[in-house]
């Protein structure tokens, strides 16, 4: 594998589409509004929640710029079994939760297949490559359109598409919130932080960069609801202590913030920024959200398979 420098820090761009979004895409702004009036109302149960588990096709955009950006099929499929894994609460490491946390665990009942038909109805392994002449992505949108080197979408409502890039440096993805553009729907992942074989290197090499990712694209907020160090924002989630700011690394238990002791920060929420080895969860809270999305937001895509409650 090529030398190449890598970011102790988990940055997500996240955030800055979502603001881009909301000065230039007409009607952004009122379809968040829809979209967090409808989690208000899964979160207190007034609202009907998908019955039994969703397993959501994924179409994987590998876009590369270098043989070794061009990641094998096996890496692609090692982050598929990660997602169904964390999603599911079935992640070897659930055990990692301290434990006045642990009943907060949450399964949310969805799941993640690689496509096995395309858009015309034809077979195919849920992988897409381009090569492309662009050195490195921004968090423009560029990788999501081949007219500007990348690859267009599969239709975003039948599908979670992930971009699977070269990235500048010190971005490692973002996705977009529910109520954007159809065009730019989906998922981007640094090819250096994407499955957990391959061109992947600690501390973000366990394919929880598209765990967190997705977890917006389902309509999940940072954990300390991006106001900085204030102690004043919100993700939405009652069972996710306020906290002040990102964490980083491996924390240790109890981290105490914005006056939330005895427990303080969940900071192995998959939400936060800490290191793969140290995010292992979603709560209860997180999961009603998160089905609120497929609801209300996501209606069309995935589909109900047998499965239940992690043994």
């Amino acid at each position: 594998m090529a030398d190449r420098p890598v970011s102790s820090v988990r940055r997500c761009a996240t955030p800055i589409v979502h603001e881009r979004l909301l000065r230039t895409a007409p009607g952004y702004r009122e379809a968040r509004e829809r979209s967090e009036n409808a989690a208000w109302a899964g979160a207190r149960g007034a609202a009907a929640q998908r019955p039994g588990v969703t397993q959501i096709p994924v179409v994987v955009h590998v876009v590369h710029n270098t043989p070794e950006q061009d990641i094998s099929a096996e890496q692609v499929r090692s982050q598929i079994v990660a997602l169904t894994a964390d999603y599911r609460a079935r992640n070897a490491d659930v055990d990692r939760v301290p434990e006045p946390f642990a009943p907060l665990v949450g399964d949310a009942r969805i799941e993640f297949a690689l496509a096995t038909v395309d858009p015309d109805g034809n077979p195919t392994d849920g992988i897409t490559r381009t090569a492309t002449g662009v050195a490195v992505f921004a968090d423009d949108d560029a990788v999501k359109s081949a007219a500007t080197g990348g690859a267009d979408p599969w239709p975003t409502d039948r599908y979670l598409n992930l971009w699977v890039a070269p990235l500048v440096e010190g971005l490692f993805g973002y996705a977009q919130m529910p109520g954007g553009p159809p065009e730019t729907d989906g998922v981007v992942v640094a090819f250096i932080a994407f499955g957990t074989v391959g061109t992947v290197a600690p501390p973000f090499h366990l394919g929880r960069v598209a765990t967190h990712e997705i977890g917006h694209w389902l309509n999940l907020l940072h954990i300390w609801g991006d106001d900085g160090d204030g102690c004043n924002g919100t993700d939405f989630v009652d069972d996710t202590p306020n906290q002040a700011g990102f964490n980083l690394g491996e924390p240790e238990f109890p981290h105490i913030t914005c006056d939330n002791g005895p427990n303080g920060d969940m900071f192995m929420n998959y939400m936060d920024f800490v290191d793969d080895v140290a995010m292992v969860m979603f709560t209860q809270g997180q999961v009603a959200r998160m089905q609120a999305c497929l609801d209300t937001d996501r209606p069309t895509i995935g589909a109900e398979v047998p499965g239940g409650p992690p043994p």
